[in-house]
């Protein structure tokens, strides 16, 4: 472990399942990875209350919740904070379900079929801001932004006076566009992860948009996935 990771504050995680037994083993594997599990909930209105509470980095969220489905809790969650990061842990790998979750504010989708190194992994990946999503699912969700980056725009959607990005800046830009991890970004273009996540980071700022999914919308409405 580096110097930075070993004094750096553990990951703050919220985990929200009506299932107890799968609940506790998801807590559990995550506490026992270095993890700071700082709440668990069982129904929706109980993770919008714990995570208010708690104020945690990553919410590891199932959809089907008692009295508010995963989405709802989702889009309760961001609007609350858009800082969190919300990592879906589903049965379902339907298309519906997917994009519904990620409209919904979640910046990564796993099945739950999934081992639990990879959520591990995925649960690190999130908290630094990658989309995070069961292989074949990530392609789904880039395929129905271009699609809806196709269709007509409204008249007077473009701003002409919006926030100009460095070159440097939309390069990575290009690259998150095209799926690729910051590991990736870094290596293509012979610069360290950090710097890759401080690129990413000013362009949400710029941009004003809160995670890197609205960051690939965003991109690929102005064709820079091409």
């Amino acid at each position: 472990m580096s110097e930075s990771a070993a004094t750096s504050p553990p990951i703050r995680v919220l985990v929200v399942d009506d299932h107890p037994m799968w609940r506790d083993s998801v807590a559990r594997d995550l506490a026992e990875a270095g993890y700071d599990v700082v709440a668990t909930a069982g129904d929706g209105p109980e993770a919008i209350r714990r995570a208010r509470a708690t104020s945690p980095n990553v919410v590891v969220l199932d959809l089907n919740l008692p009295k508010l489905s995963g989405d709802e809790v989702a889009r309760e969650l961001v609007k609350n904070d858009p800082a969190v990061r919300i990592l879906v842990l589903s049965a379902s790998g339907e298309q519906e379900d997917v994009l519904e979750a990620v409209k919904a504010g979640a910046t990564g989708y796993l099945v739950k079929s999934a081992s639990a190194a990879e959520l591990l992994d995925a649960v690190a990946r999130t908290a630094k801001g990658d989309a995070v999503f069961t292989p074949g699912l990530a392609g789904l969700v880039l395929g129905e932004f271009r699609r809806i980056a196709t269709a007509p725009a409204p008249t007077g959607s473009r701003d002409p006076s919006a926030p100009r990005l460095t070159d440097r800046e939309t390069e990575v830009l290009r690259l998150v566009a095209k799926g690729l991890s910051y590991k990736q970004i870094a290596e293509r273009l012979v610069l360290s992860h950090r710097t890759v996540q401080n690129h990413v980071q000013n362009t949400l700022n710029k941009l004003q948009l809160h995670n890197r999914v609205e960051l690939v919308r965003y991109a690929i409405e102005r064709g820079l996935d091409d």
